[in-house]
């Protein structure tokens, strides 16, 4: 692994988004790296604040609807797009969600435990609310902090790195297209090509859940009416 690829996927929340990109540029790396955000058809205003940010920052930003008509969302594109940049890099992918806040040395410590694991995977820093305790979706990490957990249970994407060699072993053009969201089936597939994936506990990141989209709060407010609208409007499939 010789670089590092951090991208983030964004539908508006662009006000958390921002908090989102602010702290990725103002990260610490001694690696090669780039960052990208993939605007999946935020409104027009939400995406001229993005293109704003961009000229002011220097972040890349790909607006989807330059590239594809397919709605929103897009995970499955991306992944896909990005996984073919970083083989030809040799470079981790280090995916970073518009919900989450990373510390400075959040992504070159993440780097580095990775490259330090030739059977890793997928590499994850634990979330946490802004007390700083874990939150979803690591509740089950509760109790385990300070520790680096050999992980059978699934990674989030939150602020997950994946590797190259995990890359090169599972093709996501083989990723079920129907579906909305990878982080469980890429999970599972790390461990059936025979790698290990690593959750940090000791690399906690903010993560303020469902920021870009605000229907998913309805899981935690009124489950009754998030799982009707799951399976009656075929939402979030995973």
């Amino acid at each position: 692994m010789k670089a590092l690829h951090i991208i983030t996927p964004v539908k508006d929340s662009i006000d958390s988004t921002l908090q989102t990109i602010k702290a990725v540029m103002a990260s610490k790396l001694n690696v090669p790296h780039s960052y990208t955000i993939y605007n999946d058809f935020s409104t027009p205003d939400n995406t001229r604040r993005l293109e704003e940010a961009q000229a002011e920052m220097g972040f890349t930003l790909v607006n989807l609807a330059d590239i594809t008509d397919h709605p929103s969302p897009n995970y499955l594109l991306v992944l896909q797009k990005t996984r073919r940049e970083a083989l030809e890099a040799d470079a981790g992918l280090c995916i970073v969600e518009s919900d989450v806040t990373v510390a400075e040395d959040t992504l070159q410590r993440l780097y580095d435990e990775a490259a330090s694991r030739p059977d890793c995977g997928i590499a994850a820093a634990v979330t946490v609310d802004d007390q700083g305790a874990i939150n979803y979706p690591y509740l089950y990490a509760r109790g385990r902090e300070n520790q680096i957990i050999d992980n059978k249970k699934h990674q989030s994407f939150c602020c997950s790195l994946l590797t190259p060699e995990l890359m090169r072993r599972f093709d996501f053009d083989t990723l079920d297209a129907s579906k909305n969201w990878f982080d469980v089936t890429i999970s599972h597939q790390a461990l059936a090509v025979g790698l290990r994936n690593y959750l940090f506990t000791t690399l906690p990141v903010v993560h303020r859940p469902h920021q870009s989209r605000p229907w998913k709060q309805l899981k935690y407010k009124n489950p009754l009416k998030y799982y009707w609208l799951k399976f009656t409007k075929g939402l979030d499939k995973i």
